[in-house]
């Protein structure tokens, strides 16, 4: 075997390798040393990698090697996501690309044909991809008595028994029983208890004659005064036994409150004088959704979760109509023109609008089914003559009243849902609580519905709540509620916040907010704690 030659211990690597080359012995030995495999790798540096991590490679840091953070969207993940739990199995698999393609097959298979899209209505008609699936047909099978197990017997008819109708069968009502349950929607369970001392006063005058002794005139015309932010608590009334869901004031004078609550009662109280409870209308079986005023304060209408619109007198109490929709209503608007005062709408939690006339039953004069999810808000605008809708659908659509075409639709990526509005005093504006936390405003003249990106309002939460605002008479304050229990103020001209005030201390949301017409800061707030509080 050849000696192995002696190299000095400070030769390099280049060196050795010539020595190598030049090397005569048989076997030439390079002297590698610690130093020369530690050195860093030759050429241009990644500044993309970090030597550290790098060197973290050599480590494991989990039992089967070694795993390093990422980062990916909240699509793709969901997507990931939804691709393991289609695997199905405790095993979790993927499908492959073509186990995937032979499911959307047989899926596809499984549905009715798209149809014709010169057929509009009827047999063959083009649905596209909306066809339904296929029902699946079972065949009767016909079981032997002998194969009956432990426990299971047969029932024997007697004679006369009628026979078992297949499901599916419609049936026509006994005679008579149609009748008979109108007979008894026509009666009705609404009642009304009246809770002050005196129903009348020394000169015969019910509650609903506007007080002409106090320190302020409740004859005033609406934003005739200026107004001012509210300071102070006054007083707290407590008549529900849960939430308050609505809240008005009586039209023009304020000096009634009308509430309705998650508990299904009506409560009309007094603001000035005692400060008491005046009468409850009980006829909800839910809780309420919406109340409103006629314009002159004589009737108006609540609507509940028990699918009912109903008419009550304001003075007496009776019950003078009920409407039945089919569908929940979540928003209900008294026309305030003088000549169609008596025709209302209902918007539905099925996407329909539906105009009512008060006065002839309850059938339906118009209906308006444009919108593709639950409305929110309805708002009388451009005098009375049209009116504007906002929807689930993050849509805004503005309809000619009595026309069941809309005019105008406002539909953008970036919209959120609207879910209250308020129209600003002037009649310029229509301001709604948008679910991004903010208050946009939409032109409301003629022709020229649009949205005022000048105009936001924000710095309160109403994220996933229905929360109300209003304006204050004179147009000058925007006020709103918050869902951790604040009241918030803000200027309408330089949309800034002037203050905020706490008016649940235990956090719950505010709900609804009214500002009186005739006083300079008069502010009523009732929200989950079952409180109205009035602020001046």
């Amino acid at each position: 075997m050849a000696d192995f030659e002696e190299y000095p211990p400070n030769l390099s690597v280049k060196d050795a390798l010539v020595v190598r080359q030049e090397a005569t012995a048989d076997h030439a030995v390079v002297p590698y040393t610690g130093d020369d495999l530690s050195r860093p790798r030759l050429g241009p540096a990644n500044p993309y990698k970090d030597e550290a991590e790098q060197a973290m490679l050599k480590r494991k840091n989990v039992l089967t090697g070694y795993a390093s953070e990422t980062f990916i969207s909240e699509h793709t993940f969901r997507a990931k996501h939804r691709a393991v739990e289609r695997g199905g199995g405790p095993e979790r698999e993927f499908l492959t690309s073509r186990q995937a393609k032979e499911q959307a097959a047989k899926l596809r298979g499984m549905r009715e044909s798209k149809g014709s899209a010169t057929v509009a209505d009827g047999d063959g008609a083009y649905v596209g991809p909306w066809a339904k699936y296929k029902r699946v047909e079972y065949e009767e099978v016909e079981v032997d008595e002998a194969e009956l197990g432990s426990g299971e017997e047969y029932v024997v008819e007697e004679e006369g028994d009628e026979e078992v109708v297949p499901s599916g069968t419609v049936l026509k009502a006994p005679a008579g029983s149609l009748a008979r349950r109108k007979e008894v929607e026509a009666l009705g369970d609404e009642t009304t208890t009246f809770h002050a001392e005196s129903q009348y006063d020394y000169l015969g005058r019910t509650y609903m004659h506007v007080p002409q002794d106090l320190d302020v005139s409740l004859q005033k015309e609406a934003g005739s005064v200026t107004n001012y932010i509210p300071k102070k608590l006054l007083h707290t009334w407590k008549f529900h036994t849960k939430p308050v869901t609505s809240l008005q004031l009586f039209p023009r004078s304020s000096h009634l409150g009308l509430s309705g609550g998650a508990d299904g009662t009506i409560k009309i109280w007094d603001v000035y004088r005692s400060r008491e409870l005046l009468r409850t209308f009980s006829g909800h079986s839910k809780a309420i959704t919406d109340l409103s005023f006629n314009a002159d304060g004589t009737k108006f209408l609540s609507g509940g979760f028990d699918r009912w619109i109903k008419l009550w007198d304001t003075e007496t109490g009776q019950c003078v109509n009920r409407f039945n929709p089919g569908k929940t209503p979540h928003v209900i608007k008294f026309n305030p023109s003088a000549d169609q005062g008596h025709e209302f709408l209902a918007g539905l939690s099925d996407n329909r609008i539906l105009q009512y006339d008060s006065r002839v039953g309850s059938e339906v004069v118009q209906e308006y089914d444009h919108h593709l999810n639950a409305i929110n808000t309805i708002e009388f605008v451009d005098e009375n003559r049209r009116f504007m809708t906002t929807s689930d659908d993050r849509s805004l659509r503005v309809w000619e009243y009595g026309i069941p075409v809309e005019i105008k639709t406002i539909s953008e990526p970036d919209m959120f849902a609207l879910t209250k509005s308020t129209q600003h005093p002037s009649g310029k504006y229509v301001l709604y609580q948008c679910s991004d936390n903010s208050i946009v405003a939409y032109s409301a003249a003629s022709d020229k519905f649009r949205q005022n990106r000048k105009k936001s309002w924000r710095g309160h939460n109403t994220a996933g709540s229905a929360i109300g605002l209003t304006c204050s008479p004179d147009g000058q304050f925007v006020v709103s509620g918050d869902t951790a229990g604040y009241v918030c103020f803000w200027d309408f001209k330089t949309c800034k916040m002037y203050h905020k005030i706490q008016a649940d201390s235990s956090g719950g949301s505010v709900n609804c907010v009214a500002w009186s017409e005739q006083e300079t800061s008069k502010v009523f707030t009732a929200g989950a704690k079952g409180e109205i509080k009035m602020w001046d």
